[in-house]
């Protein structure tokens, strides 16, 4: 029969000086060395605790991706909280957007190991970070401590549902958003409703865990607030009372963000780094409009608000086809929104024919890009370049253009 309070107690072993020690001295192991390491290691030191300490040591590595190699170095992890945790330039670039605001106090509800408690106090935010399960709450107060913000990160072990979020100037709240958890790993609130959850991510909001609607309830009772919602939510799903946020960091689409207390209705793209910040203005869908002389492939973020509309305007462009976010357009201008691309040859799909092409161009190195196309990109640059040679360089698009399959070869304009 397991033991429900062993993973604390083995987390707690990790917090003793014993635990610490060995954790210095496991951090730069090679995954391929863990067993030499362990089997040394064990001759010294408990094997549970030799155990965990590498797997610390582990999820640590993995965590400097997102949270960067300086903290991630300091930090405790569970293996959810590693996934989960907010990337550390979008938990910043939240903050900043919340104490522009005014916001002294926040309530952090689904706290997780704490990372977006952690970028809040830098921003000089005071903090109260609240999750359910006991591992997850204390690796978030070791994290506090870790990193010298214990004074302003209060952490507590409670179910969310249960906090009073009235003293508070804003609320925050990360619901979980996949399912199959082991016991004793949720963040929060139970899981609720039918969402879809085999292990993987949940994409009916009311099967968050807690659901949106009670964290929509919560947020309406504060002055301000942010909920942190899947990036595929369904813009139908988002309130009214509410601004919508889609982030992108270095090209990749991280979250979205629901805000309230401040523009209900407004739906906007943020690209980071740079926080650059594209507003909906309510623009019909662009019209099609035959091929340009350059193509522009807009942000995940951009395509995620539905703000194609507003870069096409921007660009003096349109269209290639109804239904495919490319946008074309006749000249060059610079956008932070979209990577142009100049555009030298249009093909019907025709494998050969690309073929042939490539290798009167001398290319040996070609980038696959599809949008509307059931053609993987890999299998085809298997096909047109099974030896690579030459030291030119092109990216095809698979894509159609007004409803045709077609190939566009180009590069990167600029």
């Amino acid at each position: 029969m397991n033991d429900p309070q062993a993973p604390l107690d083995a987390f707690a072993a990790l917090l003793t000086p014993e635990g610490r020690a060995l954790l210095d001295e496991v951090r730069d192991t090679d995954p391929a060395d863990e067993l030499a390491v362990a089997t040394r290691l064990r001759r010294d030191h408990p094997a549970g605790l030799v155990s965990a300490a590498l797997g610390q040591a582990r999820l640590r590595q993995r965590a400097a991706a997102k949270l960067g190699a300086e903290d991630a170095r300091r930090m405790f992890f569970t293996p959810n909280g590693v996934e989960q945790s907010t990337r550390a330039s979008v938990a910043a670039h939240r903050a900043a957007r919340l104490a522009g605001l005014g916001v002294t106090s926040l309530a952090d509800l689904c706290c997780g190991i704490g990372g977006d408690a952690i970028a809040l106090a830098r921003a000089g935010i005071r903090v109260l970070a609240v999750d359910r399960d006991p591992v997850t709450a204390a690796a978030a107060r070791a994290n506090a401590e870790a990193l010298g913000l214990s004074g302003l990160i209060e952490v507590r072990e409670a179910d969310v549902t249960d906090v009073d979020t009235s003293p508070y100037d804003a609320v925050f709240v990360d619901p979980a958003r996949r399912g199959g958890r082991p016991a004793g790993a949720a963040r929060s609130a139970s899981l609720r409703g039918g969402g879809r959850a085999t292990g993987g991510r949940i994409f009916d909001p009311e099967a968050y865990s807690p659901p949106l609607s009670w964290a929509v309830e919560t947020a309406l009772r504060a002055p301000h607030a942010a909920l942190k919602i899947a990036p595929g939510v369904p813009h139908e799903a988002v309130p009214p009372q509410a601004e919508a946020e889609w982030i992108s960091d270095g090209g990749d689409v991280k979250e979205a963000v629901l805000w309230f207390g401040t523009e209900p209705g407004l739906v906007r793209a943020t690209l980071l780094p740079g926080a650059h910040s594209l507003r909906g203005r309510g623009l019909a869908n662009p019209p099609v409009r035959p091929l340009g002389r350059y193509l522009y492939e807009p942000d995940g973020a951009v395509i995620r608000a539905h703000l194609v509309a507003e870069v096409a305007a921007d660009l003096d462009g349109g269209l290639l086809d109804e239904t495919i976010a490319y946008v074309t357009a006749d000249e060059l201008q610079p956008t932070p929104y979209a990577t142009a691309y100049e555009i030298t040859d249009r093909l019907p799909f025709n494998v050969k024919r690309l073929k042939a092409l490539l290798r009167e161009r001398e290319v040996g190195a070609l980038t696959v890009k599809k949008r509307g196309s059931a053609v993987e990109p890999e299998e085809l640059r298997r096909k047109v370049l099974p030896k690579p040679h030459g030291r030119g360089v092109a990216t095809v698009f698979l894509t159609r253009v007004a409803g045709a399959p077609t190939m566009l070869l180009g590069h990167p304009a600029g």
